[in-house]
């Protein structure tokens, strides 16, 4: 298949996704959670036996809150909420009670969104360093254009998922800061895979064209890349059906990261590898 020639078509989907991102950002932002926004955190004591969903959609069925996130520790419930007076606090216990026995208010207090803030700059960080990291060290293991071709490639990916994300609305949490850096990992492994591939057949190359070469590689590669991806959409699939909401932004980001990041590790880093390396001899 003629990947490096059909890069232009590659190029245009991807700028077409990331376009829509960008736009969406500026237009409607993200929807943040309560992770990042602030608002009450209260502790509850039930029986063990009851479920985080029960609890949630028991809450829900209160219409005292825009959101709440539950988290299950024993007997010991978590909830994160938007911002509750006393008498709303109040009127939660007390329906909590009136579903289920053995409740009891262990504490209640307001989270304020520094957290969150700080949250989302640490990610930010992470990021950039991991990338910066990433470049210099492809770039001493293979060459400068390798390197770059896959931190492009790896912030592509980025854009693309934060851009979907606000355009669907999907709630960003903490969970999400994790999916991300977890979705750089697994992309940059496969593209590692590939380059490294390009790596060895440009040992033996003789006469043949660098596209030709890429393309080669791309399709010793193939296999493994699509295989890999296959496996671990597999337990992702029955996470997001059956692991319950508390993971499910984690889920979902996954997903579309691991999808896109196989085809930008196909479809993109080569394609802009070689678009380089015409650069630099040029």
């Amino acid at each position: 298949m003629q990947f490096i020639e059909r890069r232009k078509w590659f190029y245009i989907f991807s700028s077409i996704l990331i376009v829509a991102g960008i736009v969406s950002l500026f237009m409607q932002g993200l929807n943040w959670s309560i992770d990042f926004t602030g608002g009450s955190l209260l502790r509850y004591k039930m029986d063990s036996s009851i479920s985080a969903d029960q609890v949630r959609n028991a809450v829900n069925e209160f219409n005292l809150v825009k959101e709440v996130s539950v988290q299950k520790s024993g007997d010991e419930f978590y909830l994160r909420t938007n911002e509750l007076d006393q008498e709303q606090t109040a009127k939660m216990t007390a329906g909590l009670k009136e579903k289920f026995t053995n409740v009891t208010l262990e504490s209640a207090e307001s989270v304020g969104a520094t957290i969150g803030s700080e949250i989302a700059r640490n990610a930010l960080i992470a990021i950039g360093i991991a990338l910066v990291l990433m470049l210099l060290y492809i770039t001493f293991r293979f060459e400068f254009a390798f390197g770059l071709a896959a931190v492009l490639s790896l912030a592509q990916v980025v854009l693309v998922v934060v851009g979907l994300f606000s355009i669907f609305q999907w709630e960003v949490s903490s969970y999400f800061v994790a999916a991300i850096l977890t979705i750089i990992g697994y992309s940059i492994n496969d593209t590692i895979v590939i380059f490294d591939r390009v790596r060895e057949n440009l040992r033996t190359r003789k006469k043949e064209e660098l596209h030709t070469l890429l393309n080669r590689s791309i399709m010793q590669t193939m296999n493994r890349s699509v295989n890999t991806v296959l496996t671990v959409l597999m337990p992702l699939v029955t996470l997001l059906l059956f692991g319950g909401s508390t993971i499910k932004v984690f889920v979902i980001a996954l997903l579309v990261g691991f999808i896109y990041g196989m085809y930008s590790s196909i479809c993109v880093a080569c394609p802009l590898f070689y678009d380089i390396k015409q650069r630099s001899a040029s």
